[in-house]
C-alpha cells in the first residue's frame, strides 16, 4: 500500500491519483509519511518537495537529508489551483476569518488583500484540514483556501475560484521508497542528492559546483539548508539533470565524494516532464567510452566492455 501527506483532499492526494487509483493511506505530516516508509507501514509515500512560487518544501528536504535513508522513485508535477471554500449560505462579504496552509496563503496573498482586505488569515497544517475545519458549523473560521476537491469532499461551496496570484504555479511531488536497485536510465532523468561541506570556508561551494560543471551536468535546483547540528552550518540540496547510470553523473558523484564531508544520494528517477538534457560535446556516454578505450590503448590492455 502507498501512503501520502494527507488528509484526503490535499493537493498531494490529487497528485497521487495521477499515478494510481489504488487505495492509499494518508498521514498527518510529511515526516510521519516518510517514517511510515522507513518502518514498513507502506511501500512508498508521495510528498510535496518543491513549489514554483515558494521553492523547496522544507519539511520534505530536511527529513530526506537527515533521516534514515530513503530514495526518490518518481516525481509528479501538477498545476495548483485554489478556491475560497465556505459553508453553504456564506457570502464573500461575510468572510472575516480564513484558514489555509502557509504555502497556499503565500500563493494567494494578493488576491486576499484585494478581495478580503479586512480578513484575518490563519495558517494551519494542510489545505484539506482547513476545509474540514471550516465545514464544522461551530468553527470560528468562515472560509478555507483549498483545492476544489477538498471543498467538495467536505460539503463546502466555492465563494471564489482560481484565486492564485500566479495562474501558472505548479507543485512538484516525489514518491519516496526504501533504497534498492536503481532503475535504468531513460534519457530524461534527474538525480537528487545532499552535499555537506567539510567546513565553511571561501570556495567550498564553488568546489562542489565545479564537480557538476566540469562534467557538463546542469542543475535544476540547489538550496542551502541548515544541518541543525551547529549554528551557521549548512548543506546543499541539489537536483541535477542525468542518471547515476550515466558516466558523467557517476563521475560527478565520485568527485563530490572526494571533496565533501558527506554526500547523501536520494535517487535517480525519470523526469515528470520528459525533457532530455542537452549534453555538450565531450560529455556523452560515447565520449566517455572513447576516452576509456584511448586510455586502454595507451596502457596496452584490452578494451573494457
Amino acid at each position: 500500500m502507498l501512503g501520502y501527506f494527507g488528509p484526503a483532499g490535499t493537493f498531494t492526494h490529487q497528485a497521487l491519483r495521477r499515478i494510481t487509483t489504488e487505495e492509499a493511506l494518508p498521514f498527518a505530516t510529511v515526516p510521519r509519511a516518510l517514517d511510515a516508509v522507513r518502518d514498513g507501514e507502506v511501500t512508498a509515500a508521495l510528498v510535496p518537495i518543491e513549489n514554483s512560487v515558494e521553492g523547496g518544501v522544507t519539511a520534505t528536504l530536511d527529513n530526506l537529508a537527515s533521516g534514515r535513508p530513503l530514495v526518490i522513485a518518481q516525481e509528479v508535477i501538477m498545476p495548483v489551483s485554489f478556491v475560497l471554500a465556505v459553508r453553504p449560505g456564506t457570502a464573500l462579504g461575510d468572510v472575516r476569518r480564513v484558514l489555509t496552509h502557509p504555502h497556499a496563503h503565500a500563493q494567494t496573498r494578493a488576491w486576499v488583500a484585494n478581495h478580503l482586505p479586512g480578513a484575518l488569515v490563519t495558517e494551519g497544517g494542510s489545505t484539506a484540514s482547513a476545509a474540514q475545519e471550516v465545514a464544522d458549523p461551530e468553527s470560528r473560521h468562515d472560509a478555507a483556501i483549498c483545492a476544489a476537491v477538498a471543498a467538495e469532499l467536505y460539503g463546502l461551496e466555492e465563494a471564489a475560484s482560481d484565486i492564485a496570484d500566479n495562474p501558472d504555479a505548479v507543485t512538484r511531488f516525489v514518491l519516496v521508497r526504501l533504497p534498492g536497485e536503481t532503475p535504468a536510465p531513460t534519457g530524461a532523468d534527474k538525480t537528487t542528492l545532499v552535499a555537506y561541506m567539510h567546513a565553511d570556508r571561501s570556495g567550498a561551494l564553488l568546489e562542489i559546483l565545479e564537480q557538476f560543471a566540469m562534467r557538463g551536468v546542469n542543475l535544476t535546483r540547489i538550496e542551502s539548508r541548515p544541518t541543525k547540528k551547529a549554528y551557521g552550518e549548512y548543506c546543499f540540496s541539489i537536483d541535477a539533470e542525468g542518471h547515476v547510470g550515466e558516466p558523467r553523473m557517476r563521475g560527478t558523484l565520485k568527485g563530490l565524494h572526494r571533496v565533501c564531508r558527506e554526500v547523501t544520494f536520494l535517487g535517480s528517477y525519470p523526469r515528470a516532464d520528459g525533457v532530455r538534457p542537452k549534453i555538450a560535446r565531450g560529455f556523452t556516454a560515447a565520449d566517455y567510452d572513447a576516452a576509456e578505450h584511448w586510455m586502454d590503448d595507451l596502457l596496452g590492455r584490452p578494451h573494457r566492455a
